[in-house]
């Protein structure tokens, strides 16, 4: 029981640590009790800089070990503290555990792994700790992973979005790297004040070198984009700009049908029944019924085919093809602007002003359609989430499954 050689590899403790004795206390939890090795220069906590030592801090601590089968451990040490240079008295740095943490370092990892795969609770009532501590130790393992490497630097192209966590408009703005597909921040609340946050951390040096930026065509995202990032251009998602189109085709299909009803023309509104679906589809996955609809309504009412054809042409703007597309839009606009259908005038009226934005998604090839992937993933996880009291926990999650973050087990290689 006292061979201190089995003993530091259950506990993963290294060769600078000596085990002084194993004992069980009243609770029956096994308690290791250890020290430095004799000669060992003490270090400040925060830093990890050599200082002198200051007292003797709060005596004797514990931190939590992984369970020993079904007995729960504790590693048991003297916690001085060090005058530091920079941080002044401070606890010093123990080679098993981080600064501030009551778990060995075994422990947080072997945890943030779990966390990443199961449901919170789960992990919780498996570690016979609080829910609360689990979302410490993923935020504590993610600090870690930030201090020794920079996972902003290099970021050229951008993706934002929002998306929805909870009834009662309750949103998390999202911010995608392009380049490896991995979500690079995340920040409560669908604001300017929010995304102004990511920009902050981003940095001014690190926003300047960001070249492209997919979005949806938000206010608040272009006015953010052009205050922080002067040299980025800003891509219009193909998705939204067809999406206020294919709205504007819909709101013309019922303004005709409301007429047909006012007037009683009853030959036209046999036309125009069961015509939504004929009209909004993409012509290649019509049926055959549908197909036939589309016809009658190309013989019958040529308004609402020119507004179905105007669909189309924009549509044709996003296929594959150069920077003859953008001619294509500019002609589209100009189309849609003398058509004399109300609703595709406005719709060119509110294109219009993103004109520079479609263009850059047309040159650059740059859609939102990865953002819009990973979001799917969060709603995930948002089930998985289910019950956390705290959007903060989720955010560290989504860290956690979406972002640079690779937990991984214990003693075993980052690939198992």
């Amino acid at each position: 029981m006292q061979d201190s050689r089995v003993w530091r590899l259950v506990l993963g403790l290294d060769s600078e640590t000596v085990i002084e004795k194993i004992v069980f206390d009243s609770d029956g939890v096994v308690v290791a009790r250890v020290r430095p090795r004799r000669g060992a220069p003490t270090r400040c906590g925060r830093c990890g800089r050599r200082a002198p030592r200051y007292d003797r801090g709060e005596g004797r601590r514990r931190w939590r070990a992984l369970d020993v089968g079904t007995l729960r451990a504790c590693i048991e040490a003297e916690s001085p503290r060090v005058n530091c240079a920079e941080h002044g008295p401070t606890v010093a740095a123990v080679r098993w555990a981080r600064h501030g943490a009551r778990h060995s370092r075994q422990f947080d990892q072997t945890v943030t792994w779990l966390a990443r795969y199961c449901a919170k609770r789960t992990v919780a009532f498996l570690f016979r700790v609080a829910w609360e501590t689990v979302g410490s130790i993923m935020t504590r393992a993610m600090a870690d992973v930030d201090a020794v490497r920079d996972r902003w630097d290099n970021v050229r192209r951008i993706g934002i979005d929002e998306v929805s966590y909870q009834k009662g408009h309750k949103y998390l703005v999202v911010v995608v790297n392009h380049a490896n597909g991995q979500l690079l921040w995340v920040g409560k609340g669908r604001t300017k004040k929010t995304l102004g946050e990511f920009f902050t951390a981003l940095g001014e040096q690190r926003c300047a070198r960001i070249a492209l930026v997919s979005a949806d065509g938000a206010d608040w995202i272009a006015d953010m984009v052009g205050l922080n990032c002067p040299n980025a251009e800003l891509c219009l998602d193909p998705f939204h700009a067809v999406s206020w189109v294919t709205e504007a085709l819909d709101k013309v299909r019922r303004r005709l049908v409301g007429e047909a009803r006012r007037t009683k023309n009853e030959a036209m509104l046999d036309t125009l029944n069961h015509a939504r679906w004929a009209v909004l589809k993409n012509p290649n996955r019509l049926t055959e019924r549908q197909q036939r609809k589309l016809a009658d309504i190309q013989h019958v009412n040529q308004q609402l085919y020119r507004a179905y054809l105007l669909k189309e042409q924009f549509r044709a703007i996003f296929a594959p093809g150069g920077e003859e597309r953008i001619l294509t839009l500019d002609e589209w606009l100009i189309w849609a602007s003398r058509s004399r259908i109300p609703e595709f005038v406005d719709a060119a009226r509110k294109i219009r002003p993103y004109r520079d934005d479609i263009a850059s998604t047309l040159t650059h090839r740059l859609t939102n359609a990865l953002v819009e992937g990973l979001n799917g993933r969060v709603r995930l996880l948002i089930n998985i989430a289910r019950g956390f009291r705290s959007v903060e926990a989720l955010m560290a999650l989504m860290q956690l499954h979406l972002g640079a973050y690779q937990p991984t087990l214990p003693g075993r290689p980052a690939h198992a």
